[in-house]
């Protein structure tokens, strides 16, 4: 693996990296020198990831050398040669650190990098790269909760977190939990140490030493230089705490982070009801009432067992909080709403008055916290049932009160929550109670009216400041679509000094970006609330999926902008047998709302792709859902992706409707902050954006990235796309442009760009690690032919095999040689076969679209040849293209002239072609290979031994090793060449050094 210099610090990594890699690494290493925080933008398939990693972890390994040489100066007493030395590397190590003066303790002073995604899933996939890379051996901890890690066979079967982790307590008190107990003894096995584990590998590893990985990761990170976890571990204070993460002097590196605006604002918000208080304070009456009971039989007020379960709380304890709760729901029900159907909206510093009507002030939060979580963890482990578990209503009502008192009660601190927060109070819908009789009609009865009170933090910034404020020496924000970054920085409210938008790794002509206003039918295409209903645009819209079908290769993503707008076309589709129709050509898988079947949608969607007898297939999804994040769609599972409309978050919504208010507050004194309008319009473009970033994974990678609305044209729009994207935009004014268009797009990438192999090397798929998973090989040989492995592949820059850099490729180089040694050795065989192509025809097949007449199907070209024997007589001999794909083939190959000499017997002339035609087929590219077959074609009917020879050896240059290849035609010429060819040959070898 090649080292790099950049900004001081040597960075280790898997190849050469490519300019826009280095610009990234540089500004995450600046960050870190000078302990500032930075937005990098890096378009998906840039190998973001591995660059974030090896740049950090590069930085880091050279901070703790310059921390350890400095504790060294200074317990060198006298200035001798030794003193000399290691100063001078100290200073050397300060230039590549930026450190001026750090702790003599250099194990303590060393910074902890915090890796942060979003979801599991996406943290796994940044392992796999960790893995792969020279830094695979860095001490590493990842984190998640007990609903990934808990492998006790009672505890990991409970549904309810909060109880789950009540019920862990409690096993754990009683020391009653076999797996928490090893704990202790395994986690100095150096297993742990030695290996990088992902989630999935914890908990094996738990399993078989059969520790808890969920406290084992809690002890990993004490040691681990780098701590992989979801970024609500961080952003949320309570999730912080309870996770026991320090933040003093770590770096947190947060990917994804185009999702870090809303997390922060849930993690500092909350919601409450009525019927939650009311739920309190039954929860508090029945633990009363069993203690009454107990009282009463065992006359025992301090220790009291229920079901060995010690009571940490007095009957006086349970009065106050009893009486609490009812004042709470007595100022609650004094709430006047004066908009019953909209709700009303009152300043955030209304909920410490609503608070302080109960006692509740700044000081006894905290006992009252401490007092309810001893409760809960009593009504949660005494439980005999999982459906009669209790205490997850007074769980949520000391979460309320974490987040209402988090930054203690400064008048600093009153003021931010003035400005960020906003209390929305509305009706709760009544709870419907049925009378018991069943014969008779069935009537409602209404409780009191309840209300609904949430406590909504609109500043991201908010949660930002609170974690800087943590002691973290620097965050880096990246993502792929974080355009624009103005927007975006002002948001966060923390201060940004460094800065990237980096340009793509693919060129020009590896996408084809374009805005489509209108139909086939020339109807307007524009999912407008007003117009999506409309079924005339629904038939349009379905028109242009069907055309597109026809015309775009293998996978098809169609993403809409919500669940109920892809409802409603599905169903006019499915009504007017449209559906059907574009099913028949591609099958078209739905994303479910729900997780459940997910994984086994993207498996057969991901199967489809790879059968060679269908053309591909089409996967209809939702912009924020599943499929729009986090899953890749390389090379043949995604060939275009479609954008039905922008996604705009729903315009009615309170939440909406308030966050837009804040912001216009915000403008009115700050000109250069973001308007409620535009908020509203990034909201929909980054979407968009994370859509379109499902395909184009890789630099040999291409598609095309289709905006099916006419509103796309809005140039207000256009410069929140991602800057790769813009300069590449184009508008069609009709829609034959743009299909003429595409059609030329793909004819071209198919004869000039890479093709990845389509051949599976897996049946089975992982969604965690989707981006590996995706295999791109479509060709197949004749089930005569002799099978072929997959001799080329082109991975995505964010997955690097980087195992096969070493050992593999040398085993691949002695293999390569020992074939060629073999068929060179077959090639010199006197006897002398001649191949007559004189039957030889390229076949050009396409479909047309039946409901665009100039609409011509232009899939990927695979060139397919069978090897069939025909006595002793070699014969080429093409098999039937499949169905897969249109492609002109080397095929209807007739039965070619008797051969004038007889062949010799010692060597299988069948053998020898098919061997020589792999040969072939394996050392050259696929253009030079179309070369080759167009020259048989040509010396066929011209017999132009001339033209032939100069084409020959163009194809097989003896400086590139391929002069065999040159000399192994001779057994396919015509018998009045062979004499020249061979004077030629001898030639060549003369010329040769």
């Amino acid at each position: 693996m090649p080292d790099v210099t950049i900004n001081n610090v040597i960075v280790n990594f898997p190849f050469k990296p490519y300019s826009v890699q280095e610009d990234y690494m540089a500004k995450v290493i600046e960050c870190l020198q000078n302990s500032k925080n930075g937005v990098l933008e890096s378009p998906t398939g840039t190998g973001k990831t591995l660059c974030l990693l090896c740049s950090s972890l590069s930085w880091l390994l050279m901070k703790k050398a310059q921390l350890q040489a400095q504790a060294i100066v200074s317990a060198i007493e006298k200035p001798n040669f030794g003193g000399h030395f290691f100063n001078k590397l100290n200073n050397e190590l300060k230039g590549a650190t930026g450190d001026l003066d750090p702790p003599i303790n250099f194990i303590w002073a060393a910074p902890k990098i915090i890796y942060a995604s979003r979801t599991h899933s996406q943290l796994s996939q940044a392992m796999q790269e960790l893995k792969r890379s020279a830094y695979k051996h860095t001490s590493t901890a990842v984190l998640g909760s007990r609903d990934q890690l808990c492998i006790h066979p009672e505890v990991s079967k409970e549904t309810n977190s909060s109880n789950k982790i009540h019920m862990c307590h409690s096993k754990i008190k009683s020391r009653t939990c076999f797996y928490y107990n090893n704990v202790e003894t395994r986690k100095e096995d150096p297993f742990f140490k030695q290996e990088v584990l992902d989630i999935e590998d914890l908990v094996k590893a738990g399993q078989k030493f059969k520790c808890c990985p969920y406290f084992l990761s809690k002890e990993l990170k004490q040691t681990a230089d780098i701590t992989f976890l979801p970024y609500n571990y961080i952003l949320d204070p309570k999730a912080r705490r309870s996770q026991g993460i320090d933040l003093q002097n770590s770096i947190i590196l947060l990917d994804e982070a185009h999702n870090i605006e809303k997390t922060c604002e849930e993690a500092a918000s909350f919601q409450i009801s009525s019927t939650d208080i009311a739920m309190c304070i039954d929860e508090i009456t029945a633990v009363m009432e069993e203690m009454a009971h107990s009282i009463q039989k065992e006359n025992d007020f301090l220790m009291e067992n229920s079901g060995n379960v010690q009571k940490d709380f007095t009957a006086d304890d349970l009065c106050i909080l009893k009486a609490m709760f009812l004042e709470v729901e007595k100022a609650i029900d004094s709430i006047k709403i004066i908009k019953h159907k909209e709700g009303d909206t009152l300043p955030g510093g209304y909920i410490f008055e609503l608070l302080e009507k109960a006692q509740l002030t700044h000081g006894k939060e905290q006992l009252v916290i401490e007092k309810l979580e001893k409760i809960v963890l009593y009504l949660t482990t005494t439980s005999t049932s999982p459906f009669a578990r209790k205490g997850n209503a007074l769980q949520k009502f000391s979460d309320l009160l974490r987040i209402v008192f988090n930054s203690g009660n400064n008048v600093c601190y009153r003021e931010k929550i003035k400005q960020c927060y906003k209390v929305y109070i509305q009706l709760e819908e009544p709870k419907k109670v049925y009378k018991n009789d069943v014969w008779e009609t069935k009537k409602t009865i209404s409780k009191n009216e309840g209300k609904i009170i949430s406590y909504w933090c609109f500043s991201p910034g908010f949660s930002m400041q609170q974690l800087m404020a943590q002691g973290v020496r620097a965050t880096i924000l990246t993502s792929g679509t974080l355009s624009p970054l103005k927007p975006f920085i002002t948001e966060l409210g923390i201060p940004i000094d460094v800065q990237l938008e980096n340009p793509h790794i693919v060129k020009g002509d590896q996408v084809c970006v374009g805005v489509l206003g209108q139909g086939p039918d020339g109807y307007s295409l524009n999912s407008s609330f007003n117009t999506r209903n409309d079924p005339k645009y629904i038939a349009s819209l379905g028109r242009t999926i069907f055309n597109f079908s026809c015309l775009i290769p293998h996978g098809l993503l169609v993403f809409f902008p919500s669940y109920p707008i892809m409802k409603k076309c599905r169903e006019e589709w499915q009504n007017t047998d449209l559906w059907t129709k574009i099913a028949d050509h591609k099958p078209i898988y739905v994303e479910p709302q729900s997780k459940d079947g997910f994984a086994n949608v993207m498996t057969e969607y991901c199967e489809k792709i790879k059968d060679p007898s269908c053309k591909g297939a089409i996967f209809m999804a939702v912009c924020r859902g599943k499929v729009s994040e986090g899953l890749d769609f390389a090379n043949a599972n995604g060939r275009a992706v479609l954008i039905t409309g922008l996604p705009f978050p729903p315009l009615k919504d309170p939440r909406i409707i308030l966050k837009q208010q804040y912001l216009e507050e915000i403008r009115s004194s700050n000109k250069e902050a973001l308007s409620g309008q535009q908020w509203y319009q990034l909201e929909a473009s980054r979407a968009v954006n994370q859509a379109i970033g499902r395909i184009i994974r890789h630099k040999n990678d291409y598609g095309a990235i289709i905006l099916c609305d006419c509103r796309f044209e809005n140039q207000n729009f256009k410069k929140h796309l991602s800057a790769w994207l813009r300069p590449c935009i184009k508008k069609f004014t009709s829609f034959g442009m743009i299909t003429r268009h595409l059609r030329d797009f793909f004819k071209y990438a198919e004869h000039t760009l890479p093709q990845p192999n389509m051949q599976s090397t897996s049946n089975s798929i992982s969604l965690p690690a989707m981006a590996a998973s995706f295999d791109t090989t479509i060709s197949r040989l004749a089930k005569n032919t002799l099978k072929q492995k997959s001799e080329v592949t082109y991975e995505t820059d964010d997955t690097f095999h980087i195992d096969s850099y070493t050992n593999e490729s040398e085993k691949n180089t002695k293999s390569t040689e020992i074939k060629k040694k073999i068929f060179s050795e077959l090639l010199k065989t006197e006897s002398k076969p001649v191949i007559n192509f004189s039957d030889c025809k390229l076949k050009l097949k396409n479909t047309t679209c039946l409901l665009s007449k100039d609409i011509v199907e232009p899939f990927t070209k695979k060139r397919k040849i069978k090897m069939l024997p025909l006595e002793f007589n070699a014969q080429l001999s093409g098999p039937s293209t499949s169905s897969c794909a249109n492609t002109k083939d080397i095929d209807n190959l007739k039965d070619p002239k008797q051969i004038s000499e007889e062949p010799s017997n010692d060597i299988d002339k069948t053998v020898l072609g098919k061997t020589y035609l792999k040969e072939v087929k394996r050392s050259l590219p696929e253009v030079n290979y179309k070369i080759f077959a167009k020259m048989i074609q040509d010396y066929t009917k011209t017999s132009n031994l001339d033209e032939l020879l100069r084409i020959l050896q163009n194809l097989f240059p003896s400086k590139e090793g391929l002069l065999h290849l040159f000399i192994g035609f001779k057994h396919f010429l015509k018998k009045q060449h062979i004499e020249a060819f061979e004077t030629h040959v001898t030639h060549l070898k003369n010329m040769q050094p």
